[in-house]
C-alpha cells in the first residue's frame, strides 16, 4: 500500500539533499559519491511509498536512469562535465517520473547556460579597443540570463508577460528579433573570445532546476495531504 505521507518526507529529504550537492558543489566543485548512493538507495523507499509497480513503472524509472547515465557520460568523456554532476542526475531519474525529469533536466540547461555566459563574459580575450564587442556580449549575456530567469519562472507556474495590450503586433516581432540577435551576438563573442574556460558548477544548475520542480510540482499536494492528516 502506498504512503503517501512517507512519500513527501522522502522527497522532502531529497530537496535536502539537493541543497548539500549545490553547496559542495560550490565549495569544492564536487558532488560526494555518499551523498548520490543514498539518493539513489532511497530510490526504492519512494517506489514502495508512491506505490510504484515493478512493470513497468519501476522498469521505466531504472530504463530513462540508464539512458540519462549513458547520455551524459558522453558528455563527460568530452569534458563538459563533472562525474559528480552525471551521478546527481542519474540518480534524480530514478526519483522523477519521465515527463517530470526532463523539466528538471531543461530547467538545468537553463540555469548552466546562464552560469556559462556569467563565466565567459568575466573571462574575455578582447583587445582594448574593441569597445563594440565588449558591449554586444555583455548585453548579450545579460539578456540571456534575463531570459533564462523569464523561462524558468513560467515554467515554475509564473503568469507570462503580456505587451499585446500596449504595444502592436509588428512591434513586438520587431523587438523580439532584435533582443534575439544581441543574444545570439553577444553569445558568439563569448564562446569565440574566451581566455580559457572557466569550470562551471553545474552541480548549483541541477540542484536548482530539481529543487524548482520540487517546490512547484510536488510541494503544493504536499501542503494539501498534511493539512489534511493534521500534521501541517
Amino acid at each position: 500500500m502506498p504512503d503517501v505521507e512517507f512519500r513527501y518526507l522522502l522527497l522532502g529529504a531529497l530537496a535536502i539533499a539537493l541543497v548539500i550537492a549545490a553547496a559542495t558543489d560550490l565549495k569544492r566543485r564536487q558532488i560526494d559519491n555518499w551523498l548520490n548512493g543514498a539518493i539513489a538507495l532511497a530510490a526504492p523507499l519512494y517506489w514502495w511509498a508512491s506505490g510504484l509497480s515493478l512493470w513497468p513503472d519501476v522498469a521505466w524509472q531504472i530504463g530513462v536512469a540508464l539512458g540519462v547515465f549513458a547520455g551524459f557520460a558522453l558528455i563527460f568523456a568530452r569534458g563538459g562535465m563533472g562525474g559528480g554532476d552525471v551521478k546527481l542526475l542519474t540518480v534524480l531519474a530514478l526519483w522523477m517520473p519521465p515527463l517530470v525529469f526532463f523539466s528538471v533536466v531543461f530547467l538545468t540547461s537553463l540555469v548552466g547556460g546562464a552560469m556559462s555566459m556569467m563565466a565567459g563574459v568575466r573571462n574575455l580575450s578582447l583587445e582594448p579597443g574593441q569597445t563594440i564587442k565588449r558591449r554586444v556580449a555583455l548585453a548579450g549575456s545579460g539578456l540571456w540570463v534575463v531570459g533564462s530567469c523569464y523561462i524558468a519562472w513560467v515554467m515554475s507556474g509564473g503568469t507570462p508577460l503580456s505587451a499585446a495590450a500596449v504595444l502592436p503586433k509588428a512591434a513586438i516581432v520587431g523587438g523580439l528579433i532584435a533582443l534575439f540577435g544581441i543574444t545570439f551576438s553577444g553569445a558568439l563573442i563569448v564562446s569565440r573570445n574566451q581566455k580559457s574556460r572557466l569550470p562551471v558548477p553545474y552541480g548549483l544548475a541541477i540542484s536548482t532546476g530539481g529543487l524548482l520542480v520540487l517546490f512547484t510540482q510536488f510541494l503544493p499536494p504536499a501542503r494539501t495531504v498534511f493539512s489534511a492528516s493534521g500534521i501541517g
